[in-house]
């Protein structure tokens, strides 16, 4: 690297020591001045990363034209060999003196990134300021990673809006920050577990790595920091929709996606879980889902969400993902929530459910009083009818006589059972089997 500016401490902080090269480090404005990023390439943790870093110490890392180019570039780059974008996102805004050339720059820089979208990780770290355009492109990206006290993130600046908008707790609330830490040093380390969780592309797709974790240990609860790999585990959009946890973690060596609930599922929750599981399908990463709900929200406020809307997404993303799909009902699954979280019907791979899970059409007290409710005597209360209606029809068994889920296992065994069918799905076929023919019987 040709400077020592801010752009550049932190594009050489993300890579191992020594091993970034700096592209288009001459490339310069007519006027003569240098272009507010710093982009190239190198290894984290010895993989081959792209990345650029916007530099507010050149031009207070105005966009232009040229800064758009050197990014479409690495684009190119990165495209072409298969690997993750890193961009460090801290700019002042357009070079406004360059017009629609300014303009012209940004809608360069979006197309780079949508045309990357899903076949290679990008990751953002919001280092400063992000604003208009810039915000767009950041939220385009799979995951973000905010600062607090340093990132702001936002299209109307907030001396327009309010002051309060584009902080990194503004942001988290409203779910843009997949991953938000209380200093620099921190983010950098954010973004290396991050690449080191994910495939180069969609192309490469997942392996198994060797895992110190004995992946038949056994467990002691459905907790998702118990079930994964020790010390592997991610939570992504933490703040935000936190009935619906989704975490990006290792199982037995493996990188996945898990998706745990614990609650009703409202428009929010629905439309965070959907777009995780459609990253995570785009990478190829197994989806873990662990189902724990009473069913969907019910307010006037959800319904105006639009509550319908972000169910149809949900389940739309689970039906529609070719990643392995493994599902573990581990508490309440009624009504809604058994379909949309990761059920057969939307096309699970694997179902399981521990002995005390609850599957049922609609809670059991419900159901008691909307089908059974002649039946309550003096000598059969409502509290024996909810029993017996848990007992009989909302059982694991009795969704497993039906095939709605495969197994009732020991709750010991989740870690290990899960581990299994991660493994058996490795080499999971997105399509009919590759044949020429089939054989004729003689």
């Amino acid at each position: 690297m040709k400077n020592n500016s801010v752009g550049s401490q932190r594009i050489a902080r993300l890579f191992d020591a020594g091993t970034f090269v700096e592209l288009g480090a001459y490339r310069k404005r007519p006027d003569g001045a240098a272009t507010g990023a710093v982009c190239g390439y190198g290894a984290v943790n010895g993989r081959l990363v792209y990345a650029f870093s916007q530099d507010s110490d050149r031009q207070k890392g105005a966009f232009d034209i040229l800064q758009a180019e050197k990014i479409a570039d690495l684009y190119s780059l990165a495209l072409k060999n298969g690997a993750p974008v890193v961009g460090i996102f801290d700019s002042a805004g357009a070079y406004v003196a360059d017009g629609a050339s300014a303009l012209s720059a940004f809608g360069k820089f979006l197309a780079s990134v949508s045309r990357a979208s899903g076949a290679i990780p990008q990751i953002a770290l919001i280092g400063g300021t992000c604003a208009g355009l810039a915000a767009t492109a950041a939220a385009m990206f799979d995951l973000t990673v905010l600062i607090d006290g340093k990132s702001q993130l936002f299209v109307n600046a907030p001396f327009v809006v309010g002051k309060e908008v584009g902080t990194a707790e503004f942001v988290r609330a409203k779910g843009l920050s997949s991953v938000t830490v209380a200093e620099e040093n921190e983010a950098f380390a954010a973004l290396r577990t991050i690449l080191d969780l994910l495939p180069a592309s969609a192309e490469e797709g997942v392996t198994a790595a060797d895992s110190a974790d004995d992946v038949n240990r056994a467990v002691s609860s459905a907790d998702v920091a118990e079930l994964a790999d020790t010390g592997s585990l991610l939570e992504i959009g933490a703040g935000y929709a936190d009935e619906m946890r989704v975490y990006l973690a290792r199982m037995g060596g493996v990188p996945c996606g898990v998706v745990a609930n614990n609650g009703a599922i409202t428009a929010e929750g629905a439309k965070k879980t959907a777009r995780f599981v459609g990253f995570c399908d785009s990478f190829g990463l197994p989806i873990v889902t662990l189902t724990d709900s009473v069913g969907v929200a019910v307010s006037s406020a959800e319904e105006g969400s639009p509550l319908a809307a972000a169910l149809g997404k949900l389940a739309m993303t689970y039906a529609n993902a070719t990643a392995a799909k493994i599902t573990a009902v581990i508490g309440k699954a009624y009504g809604a929530a058994f379909t949309l979280m990761g059920s057969k019907a939307l096309g699970a791979d694997v179902v399981y459910a521990l002995p005390t899970a609850e599957i049922s059409a609609m809670a059991p007290e419900a159901a008691v009083a909307f089908l059974w409710n002649d039946q309550i005597t003096e000598t059969t209360t409502r509290e024996t009818l909810v029993s017996r209606w848990k007992a009989e029809c909302a059982s694991p068994e009795a969704a497993a006589a039906d095939g709605s889920i495969d197994d009732v296992i020991d709750p010991s065994e989740l870690r290990q059972r899960i581990c299994a069918a991660v493994y058996m799905l490795l080499e999971k076929s997105n399509g009919e089997p590759a044949r020429l023919h089939s054989n004729l019987p003689l």
